[in-house]
Protein backbone atom coordinates (compact mmCIF):
# COMPACT_ATOMS: atom_id res chain seq x y z
CA UNK A 1 0.00 0.00 0.00
CA UNK A 2 2.83 2.42 0.85
CA UNK A 3 4.45 1.91 -2.59
CA UNK A 4 1.10 2.51 -4.27
CA UNK A 5 0.63 5.76 -2.33
CA UNK A 6 4.14 6.87 -3.36
CA UNK A 7 3.29 6.14 -7.02
CA UNK A 8 0.01 8.05 -6.75
CA UNK A 9 1.84 11.01 -5.19
CA UNK A 10 4.38 10.90 -8.05
CA UNK A 11 1.57 10.88 -10.61
CA UNK A 12 -0.22 13.77 -8.90
CA UNK A 13 2.90 15.96 -8.66
CA UNK A 14 3.81 15.38 -12.31
CA UNK A 15 0.21 15.97 -13.43
CA UNK A 16 -0.03 19.25 -11.51
CA UNK A 17 3.35 20.57 -12.72
CA UNK A 18 3.13 19.71 -16.42
CA UNK A 19 0.44 22.33 -17.20
CA UNK A 20 2.14 25.39 -15.67
CA UNK A 21 5.49 24.41 -17.19
CA UNK A 22 3.79 24.05 -20.56
CA UNK A 23 2.22 27.49 -20.10
CA UNK A 24 5.62 29.01 -19.32
CA UNK A 25 6.99 27.41 -22.48
CA UNK A 26 4.13 28.88 -24.53
CA UNK A 27 4.78 32.31 -23.02
CA UNK A 28 8.48 32.14 -23.84
CA UNK A 29 7.64 31.09 -27.40
CA UNK A 30 5.32 34.10 -27.80
CA UNK A 31 8.00 36.44 -26.44
CA UNK A 32 10.57 34.97 -28.82
CA UNK A 33 8.23 35.56 -31.78
CA UNK A 34 7.72 39.21 -30.89
CA UNK A 35 9.86 41.65 -32.85
CA UNK A 36 11.35 43.37 -29.83
CA UNK A 37 12.47 40.29 -27.92
CA UNK A 38 13.24 37.67 -30.56
CA UNK A 39 16.39 35.63 -30.17
CA UNK A 40 17.78 37.05 -26.93
CA UNK A 41 20.21 34.85 -24.98
CA UNK A 42 18.06 35.27 -21.85
CA UNK A 43 14.96 33.90 -23.58
CA UNK A 44 16.99 31.08 -25.10
CA UNK A 45 18.19 30.12 -21.63
CA UNK A 46 14.64 30.19 -20.25
CA UNK A 47 13.36 28.16 -23.21
CA UNK A 48 16.08 25.53 -22.72
CA UNK A 49 15.29 25.33 -19.00
CA UNK A 50 11.56 24.92 -19.64
CA UNK A 51 12.26 22.22 -22.22
CA UNK A 52 14.54 20.38 -19.76
CA UNK A 53 11.97 20.63 -16.93
CA UNK A 54 9.20 19.38 -19.21
CA UNK A 55 11.34 16.41 -20.31
CA UNK A 56 12.25 15.50 -16.72
CA UNK A 57 8.61 15.63 -15.58
CA UNK A 58 7.53 13.40 -18.47
CA UNK A 59 10.32 10.97 -17.51
CA UNK A 60 9.39 11.08 -13.79
CA UNK A 61 5.71 10.56 -14.58
CA UNK A 62 6.58 7.20 -16.14
CA UNK A 63 9.30 6.20 -13.65
CA UNK A 64 7.55 7.24 -10.43
CA UNK A 65 3.87 7.38 -11.35
CA UNK A 66 1.22 4.72 -10.93
CA UNK A 67 1.30 1.96 -13.55
CA UNK A 68 -0.22 -1.45 -14.14
CA UNK A 69 0.37 -4.24 -16.65
CA UNK A 70 -2.92 -3.28 -18.34
CA UNK A 71 -1.71 0.24 -19.17
CA UNK A 72 0.20 0.44 -22.45
CA UNK A 73 2.62 3.17 -23.48
CA UNK A 74 3.38 3.82 -27.13
CA UNK A 75 6.85 3.30 -28.54
CA UNK A 76 6.91 6.82 -29.99
CA UNK A 77 6.08 8.35 -26.61
CA UNK A 78 8.94 6.45 -24.94
CA UNK A 79 11.38 7.52 -27.66
CA UNK A 80 10.17 11.13 -27.42
CA UNK A 81 10.63 11.22 -23.63
CA UNK A 82 14.12 9.69 -23.83
CA UNK A 83 15.22 12.00 -26.65
CA UNK A 84 14.01 15.07 -24.75
CA UNK A 85 15.67 13.87 -21.53
CA UNK A 86 18.99 13.22 -23.30
CA UNK A 87 19.12 16.61 -25.04
CA UNK A 88 22.16 18.52 -23.83
CA UNK A 89 23.01 15.86 -21.25
CA UNK A 90 25.76 13.30 -20.69
CA UNK A 91 23.70 10.27 -21.71
CA UNK A 92 22.38 8.89 -24.97
CA UNK A 93 19.52 6.38 -24.84
CA UNK A 94 18.79 3.77 -27.50
CA UNK A 95 15.29 2.28 -27.15
CA UNK A 96 15.55 -0.73 -29.48
CA UNK A 97 12.08 -2.12 -28.83
CA UNK A 98 9.79 -2.00 -31.85
CA UNK A 99 6.35 -2.30 -30.24
CA UNK A 100 4.23 -0.56 -27.63
CA UNK A 101 4.89 -1.87 -24.12
CA UNK A 102 3.23 -2.33 -20.76
CA UNK A 103 3.59 0.88 -18.77
CA UNK A 104 4.68 -1.19 -15.75
CA UNK A 105 7.62 -2.68 -17.70
CA UNK A 106 8.61 0.71 -19.11
CA UNK A 107 8.50 2.03 -15.55
CA UNK A 108 11.00 -0.66 -14.51
CA UNK A 109 13.22 0.21 -17.49
CA UNK A 110 13.16 3.94 -16.62
CA UNK A 111 14.04 3.29 -12.98
CA UNK A 112 16.89 1.05 -14.14
CA UNK A 113 18.07 3.81 -16.50
CA UNK A 114 18.49 6.05 -13.47
CA UNK A 115 20.33 3.30 -11.60
CA UNK A 116 22.70 2.73 -14.52
CA UNK A 117 23.34 6.47 -14.80
CA UNK A 118 24.82 6.41 -11.27
CA UNK A 119 27.35 3.81 -12.45
CA UNK A 120 28.50 6.02 -15.35
CA UNK A 121 29.84 9.21 -13.71
CA UNK A 122 31.28 10.54 -16.98
CA UNK A 123 28.15 9.76 -18.99
CA UNK A 124 27.74 7.24 -21.77
CA UNK A 125 25.25 5.22 -23.78
CA UNK A 126 22.41 3.08 -22.47
CA UNK A 127 20.68 0.57 -24.76
CA UNK A 128 17.35 -1.06 -24.01
CA UNK A 129 16.36 -4.20 -25.93
CA UNK A 130 13.92 -7.04 -25.46
CA UNK A 131 13.86 -10.66 -26.50
CA UNK A 132 10.26 -11.73 -26.18
CA UNK A 133 9.32 -11.08 -22.57
CA UNK A 134 12.89 -10.49 -21.35
CA UNK A 135 14.44 -7.02 -21.24
CA UNK A 136 18.13 -6.07 -21.18
CA UNK A 137 19.62 -2.66 -20.42
CA UNK A 138 23.30 -2.14 -21.16
CA UNK A 139 25.18 0.94 -20.06
CA UNK A 140 28.68 1.72 -21.27
CA UNK A 141 30.96 4.71 -20.97
CA UNK A 142 34.50 5.92 -20.41
CA UNK A 143 34.40 4.99 -16.72
CA UNK A 144 32.30 2.56 -14.69
CA UNK A 145 31.82 3.12 -10.94
CA UNK A 146 29.50 0.53 -9.38
CA UNK A 147 28.79 0.80 -5.64
CA UNK A 148 28.39 -2.92 -4.79
CA UNK A 149 26.46 -2.31 -1.56
CA UNK A 150 23.98 0.01 -3.28
CA UNK A 151 23.43 -2.40 -6.17
CA UNK A 152 23.14 -5.43 -3.87
CA UNK A 153 19.92 -3.95 -2.49
CA UNK A 154 18.23 -4.51 -5.87
CA UNK A 155 18.51 -8.29 -5.59
CA UNK A 156 18.87 -8.88 -1.84
CA UNK A 157 15.63 -8.25 0.09
CA UNK A 158 17.56 -8.32 3.40
CA UNK A 159 19.77 -5.38 2.42
CA UNK A 160 19.54 -2.54 4.94
CA UNK A 161 21.17 0.15 2.78
CA UNK A 162 20.26 3.67 3.92
CA UNK A 163 19.38 5.45 0.65
CA UNK A 164 19.90 9.14 -0.06
CA UNK A 165 17.34 11.16 -2.03
CA UNK A 166 19.50 10.83 -5.16
CA UNK A 167 19.25 7.02 -4.83
CA UNK A 168 15.47 6.76 -4.45
CA UNK A 169 15.28 4.67 -7.64
CA UNK A 170 17.28 1.95 -5.88
CA UNK A 171 14.90 2.03 -2.89
CA UNK A 172 11.75 1.84 -5.04
CA UNK A 173 12.83 -0.66 -7.69
CA UNK A 174 12.75 -3.93 -5.67
CA UNK A 175 9.03 -3.56 -4.87
CA UNK A 176 8.22 -2.50 -8.45
CA UNK A 177 10.11 -5.56 -9.75
CA UNK A 178 8.28 -7.80 -7.27
CA UNK A 179 4.86 -6.37 -8.20
CA UNK A 180 5.59 -7.18 -11.85
CA UNK A 181 6.60 -10.76 -10.97
CA UNK A 182 10.11 -10.19 -12.30
CA UNK A 183 13.66 -10.82 -11.12
CA UNK A 184 16.85 -8.89 -11.87
CA UNK A 185 20.18 -10.19 -13.12
CA UNK A 186 23.07 -7.73 -12.91
CA UNK A 187 26.42 -8.17 -14.67
CA UNK A 188 29.19 -5.57 -14.71
CA UNK A 189 32.53 -5.55 -16.48
CA UNK A 190 35.38 -3.02 -16.72
CA UNK A 191 33.48 -0.53 -18.88
CA UNK A 192 29.86 -1.72 -19.04
CA UNK A 193 26.98 -2.80 -16.85
CA UNK A 194 24.11 -5.05 -17.98
CA UNK A 195 20.80 -5.54 -16.21
CA UNK A 196 18.16 -8.07 -17.26
CA UNK A 197 14.60 -8.46 -16.04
Amino acid sequence: MTDNIAALIGSRICHDLISPIGAIGNGVELLTMSASAGGSPELDLIADSVHNANARIRFFRIAYGAASMDNVIGRQEVISVLAATAQGGRFTYFWKIDTDQSRQLVRIAFLLLQCIETALPLGGEIQIVNDGDNYTLTGSGPRLAVDPVLWEGLTNPDSQFDHKASQVQFALLPSVISDAGRALTIIHEADAIMVRF
